[in-house]
C-alpha cells in the first residue's frame, strides 16, 4: 500500500497510513484534503488531543485497513466511539461502513453487560472524560449503570470480577438498627473507589436523581473521601472535599451522619483554599443535625487571631442553621436535647478568661426559651463565669443577668443567687418579682380566674411587705379547686418558692428600699 500520510497522535507517535484509505471513512480528512489540488508526495497531519492518543488512533487505523470491520468490546467501545466522533466516521454511505452506526449498534445491547463489564466501561470513560462529560452515551451509561444494579443487595453479583469483601463503613448512619445491614449491602463501595472525583461526582448525581437511598448514598460519600484522601495531594483533597460538601447538600439531612460531617469540618478546618461558599454548607448541615452532636464535637479552637479558647462564634452560627434549618418534624424535641447541649457547652467555656461578656449573653439567648424547662444549668455557668471575670463593671453584670430567665429557676437556684455575692442586688429583687409573676400566670391559666392579685400577696399601708401566712392560705384555697394531681404539684412548687421569697425579699428591702417601692408596687386588675 501506498503510505503518502504522516499523522502525528499527541505528539507521541508518528503514524505512515494510507491517505485514501483513511479519508475514505473520515469525514475530516476528507474535508481536509478535499480542497487540495494536484498531486502530492507527502503531507502530514498533526492531532495535539486526539481521544485516547495512541491507542485511540490505532483503533481507527486497524478499523480503516479491515475494511470497516472491528471487534467491538465493554474494554474498547468507548475509545472507539471517541475516537470515531473526533474523526467524523458518520458518514452515510452504502459503499463504505458507518463506524459511529455500528457502535450505537452495539451499545444497544448493554443491557447484557456484567458487573465486571460496566466496571471496565466505567474505567474507560474516566480515561477518556474530558472528551465524554458532554457525550449523550456517557450520560445514558450512567444511568443504566445506576438502574441496572440493585445496590441494596447483600452480596455482589455472580458475575462481578471482584471478590473483595465487604468494607466495613467508618462513620455511623442515622439509625442503629440500619447500620449493620447497611455494612452488609456495601459490597460495591471497593469497587468503585477507584473513580477519580469528576466521575464520581457524576456517579452520585446519577443515584440522587433516580432516587436511590440517601442513607446508602452518605455512606459511600464518606467511604469515598476516607479512601480516596490517602496519598492525595492537598490540593487533590481540597477539591474532594468541596465536591463532598456539594453532594452531602443534596441529600436529605436526615439521613447524613453528624460524626461524618465533623469529621469532614475537622480535615476540612486545615484547607485554606476551601471556598467560603463551601464551608457554609458544611456549617448549615452542621447545624441542621445538632442534635446529634456530642459536647467533644463543639470543643473547636478558635481562629488563630482570636484570644479565646474556643471557637464561640461557629456555635453560635450552628445554632442559627439548626433554627433556620430544622424541620417543624419533633422540632420541640429536637430543640430541647440541642438546649442541653449548650447548657453542657456554655459550662465548658464559662471559664475562659477570653471570653467576653457579650459574647455569652449571645449563647444564653440564641435558643428560644420554651426550649429549656428550667434555667438551673445556665445559672450555675454564669456564676462561674463571673468567678472568673470578676472585674466586670456593675452594668456588664447587669446586663449578663439580665439574659437568665428568672421564672424557670428552681428554688433551691433561687435561694442560691439571693445569697451570691457575684449577682447584682437589684437582679436579686427582679428575680423574686419575677417568680411572682410566674404564680399569677400560673394561677390565671390554670383556674381560668380574673385575678388572683389579691389572695397572693396583701400589703400593709406601712411598709409593703409580704404577710408569711398568704402562701398556705393560698394552697389551702387552691386545694379546695379540685385541680388535678400535676397542676397541684406545679403550683405548690411555686408556692414553696414563694414561702422562701417572701423572708428573702425582706432582707433586701432593708437594703434596697427606693427599689423596693417602685418595684412591688400592688397588681392593679
Amino acid at each position: 500500500m501506498c503510505c503518502d500520510l504522516e499523522v502525528d497522535v499527541n505528539d507521541e507517535q508518528t503514524f505512515l497510513v494510507d491517505k485514501k484509505v483513511l479519508t475514505s471513512f473520515s469525514g475530516r480528512l476528507s474535508k481536509l484534503f478535499g480542497k487540495l489540488t494536484g498531486s502530492t508526495r507527502k503531507l502530514k497531519v498533526i492531532f495535539p488531543d486526539f481521544p485516547g492518543g495512541v491507542e485511540g488512533f490505532e483503533l481507527i487505523v486497524r478499523f480503516c485497513y479491515n475494511n470497516g470491520r472491528i471487534d467491538m468490546s465493554p474494554s474498547n467501545i468507548f475509545l472507539l466511539s471517541c475516537a470515531a466522533n473526533f474523526m467524523e466516521m458518520n458518514k452515510d454511505s452504502s459503499n463504505m461502513p458507518n463506524l459511529v452506526g455500528q457502535i450505537e449498534k452495539y451499545l444497544d445491547g448493554i443491557n447484557y453487560w456484567t458487573w465486571s463489564d460496566f466496571l471496565v466501561g466505567l474505567k474507560q470513560c474516566q480515561n477518556l472524560l474530558p472528551f465524554m462529560s458532554s457525550s449523550c452515551i456517557l450520560h445514558d451509561f450512567l444511568k443504566l449503570f445506576v438502574v441496572k444494579h440493585d445496590f441494596h443487595t447483600v452480596s455482589s453479583p455472580s458475575t462481578s470480577s471482584s471478590n473483595i469483601s465487604s468494607p466495613q463503613i467508618s462513620f455511623d448512619v442515622n439509625a442503629d438498627s440500619i447500620r449493620n445491614q447497611c455494612s452488609r449491602t456495601t459490597w460495591w463501595f471497593e469497587d468503585l473507589v477507584f473513580m477519580n472525583i469528576n466521575l464520581f461526582e457524576m456517579v452520585i448525581k446519577t443515584m440522587i436523581s433516580h432516587e436511590l437511598d440517601h442513607t446508602m448514598i452518605c455512606s459511600f460519600l464518606f467511604y469515598y473521601q476516607k479512601s480516596s484522601s490517602l496519598g492525595a495531594s492537598p490540593l487533590q483533597k481540597c477539591k474532594i472535599t468541596e465536591t463532598l460538601i456539594n453532594l452531602l447538600s443534596m441529600l436529605d439531612g436526615s439521613c447524613i451522619s453528624c460524626r461524618g460531617l465533623f469529621h469532614i469540618f475537622r480535615v476540612s478546618s486545615s484547607m485554606e483554599k476551601l471556598s467560603r461558599c463551601c464551608k457554609n454548607k458544611l456549617e448549615n448541615l452542621i447545624g441542621s443535625r445538632l442534635d446529634q452532636a456530642t459536647l467533644d464535637d463543639l470543643l473547636v479552637p478558635p481562629p488563630r487571631h482570636q484570644s479565646c479558647m474556643y471557637d464561640v462564634n461557629l456555635i453560635l452560627r450552628f445554632q442559627k442553621s439548626f433554627l433556620l434549618k430544622s424541620s417543624n418534624r419533633f422540632f420541640l424535641y429536637r430543640l430541647k436535647k440541642v438546649a442541653a447541649l449548650m447548657d453542657l457547652y456554655m459550662a465548658e467555656v464559662a471559664p475562659d478568661p477570653g471570653l467576653r461578656p457579650s459574647k455569652f449573653v449571645a449563647l444564653v439567648t440564641a435558643l428560644p426559651d420554651f426550649g429549656r424547662d428550667f434555667f438551673d444549668q445556665i445559672y450555675q455557668a454564669l456564676d462561674m463565669y463571673l468567678e472568673v471575670h470578676c472585674s466586670l463593671c456593675e452594668e456588664e453584670k447587669i446586663t449578663l443577668c439580665s439574659s437568665l430567665n428568672y421564672g424557670k429557676l428552681s428554688p433551691e437556684t433561687l435561694k442560691h443567687l439571693a445569697q451570691n455575692s457575684n449577682f447584682p442586688e437589684s437582679m436579686v429583687v427582679t428575680a423574686i418579682v419575677s417568680r411572682k409573676s410566674k404564680l399569677e400566670s400560673l394561677l390565671q391559666d390554670t383556674l381560668h380566674l380574673k385575678t388572683l392579685s389579691d389572695s397572693l400577696l396583701h400589703y400593709n399601708k406601712k411598709g409593703n411587705e409580704v404577710k408569711n401566712g398568704d402562701a398556705e392560705e393560698i394552697l389551702l384555697y387552691v386545694n379546695t379547686l379540685g385541680l388535678s394531681t400535676e397542676n397541684e404539684k406545679q403550683i405548690g412548687a411555686h408556692i414553696q418558692g414563694m414561702q422562701w421569697g417572701v423572708m428573702e425579699l425582706k432582707k433586701v428591702c432593708r437594703k434596697m428600699q427606693p427599689q423596693m417601692a417602685n418595684t412591688m408596687q400592688p397588681t392593679k386588675m
